[in-house]
């Protein structure tokens, strides 16, 4: 199986065995827009900075608990930090490169290795437990409902017990001859089920007693030709807001279900490499040149676009209040007014690609970068 990396996807290219010379080509066309000043609306103002490993190849993201941001990097360093300081409240060293984390509950903290391992830390960070999956692990586990549960990089989900490592179960739709290399997250749906989307255009909620599904659905269906041409995998994490979940796919559509049945509320046409965010009102994603789209959560209408940042490999997006929040790959971080998607402020990091979701911890933003910065800002 042949995995791509998120940024190298969107250009055009006809035949897999071309695939590392079609990501090294020029085109124009894929030009990063340059950023023009603007009359900041929004005070940004950057509270803290810590660090932890730099990301190298992988997509790691940062996950919010209360006060706290876990944090991790390749390297093996995984840390807690207070939010409202930037002060490490624990650090530990794993002995092992990771390629996915943070997932935690406050209590305990899941990473994930890029061999499959899967190591489980306590409340002060030491290590509780280790278990194995069967692949690399390249999406952020879920931790709760008193489980771990993790997903490989071919599409399998699996549930570990939180308190012993067992494993309690597995699933897996049918695999796909190529996918792109995203971290794909998933999103508890209460004590009853985890929404995943997956390779191919699936989506499903996964019973978390059993591992059975109890719903599957298309967000879209394969297209084109060639194996690259019928690259249509769900990204990101889904959204879950009320009784109402969306997702996006690469090379397809975004759309919404009733998280109860898995029936379709709406869909349009939409390509997405990154993912979206969603609240009672609207639906936000970049598309696959990050231009910036929004649409009404009940029925799918656009309510606006923004091509300011096209180009700029905008992150998974996340909305904070009046405002969406997108990183890009220079490591500014953008607020978008949710009403009309204008850029009311800005604020720089330390230059290298945001590519993971902002998250809020209390009333702290914070961001995490490819060279593995950890930014908090408090906007007023």
């Amino acid at each position: 199986m042949i995995h791509l990396k998120r940024y190298a996807v969107p250009f055009a290219c006809a035949m897999t065995v071309l695939l590392a010379a079609c990501a090294s080509t020029k085109d124009e066309r894929r030009v990063p827009t340059p950023l023009v000043d603007i009359k900041p609306v929004l005070n940004v103002n950057q509270a803290w900075k810590a660090s932890v490993g730099k990301a190298g190849r992988y997509l790691f993201a940062p996950v919010a608990v209360g006060d706290a941001v876990y944090a991790a990097g390749e390297n093996g360093s995984v840390a807690k930090i207070d939010a409202k300081t930037g002060q490490e409240v624990w650090r530990t060293k794993l002995k092992d490169d990771l390629s996915a984390g943070v997932g935690s509950d406050g209590n305990l903290t899941a990473v994930g290795g890029l061999k499959g391992a899967v190591y489980a830390l306590g409340p002060d960070g030491k290590q509780l437990w280790t278990a194995t999956a069967p692949g690399e692990i390249i999406s952020p586990p879920l931790v709760g409902n008193d489980l771990v549960v993790v997903r490989t990089i071919d599409g399998k989900v699996i549930a570990f017990s939180a308190q012993t490592g067992e494993q309690k179960w597995i699933f897996q739709l049918r695999a796909v001859p190529l996918n792109l290399r995203v971290a794909a997250g998933m999103t508890f749906a209460g004590n009853q089920a985890v929404l995943a989307g997956f390779p191919g255009g699936n989506f499903a909620a996964i019973n978390l007693q059993t591992g059975d599904a109890f719903w599957q659905a298309p967000v879209s269906y394969p297209k084109g030709v060639t194996e690259v041409e019928r690259i249509n995998d769900v990204t990101g994490a889904p959204g879950l807001v009320g009784a109402q979940t969306c997702a996006v796919t690469f090379q397809g559509k975004i759309g919404c279900f009733d998280a109860n049945s898995g029936r379709s509320v709406w869909e349009r046409n939409f390509s997405s490499d990154s993912g979206l965010a969603q609240d009672e009102q609207i639906v936000a994603a970049g598309d696959d040149w990050s231009v910036m789209n929004a649409f009404r959560a009940s029925d799918g209408t656009p309510v606006w676009k923004n091509d300011k940042l096209k180009n700029r490999q905008v992150s998974v997006p996340f909305i904070l209040g009046r405002t969406v929040v997108v990183g890009d790959y220079k490591g500014f971080v953008h607020f978008l007014n949710v009403d009309n998607g204008e850029i009311v402020g800005r604020a720089p990091t330390d230059g290298s690609e945001i590519t993971a979701a902002p998250v809020l911890a209390g009333n702290t933003l914070v961001v995490q970068t490819r060279d593995g910065g950890i930014y908090g800002f408090r906007p007023q």
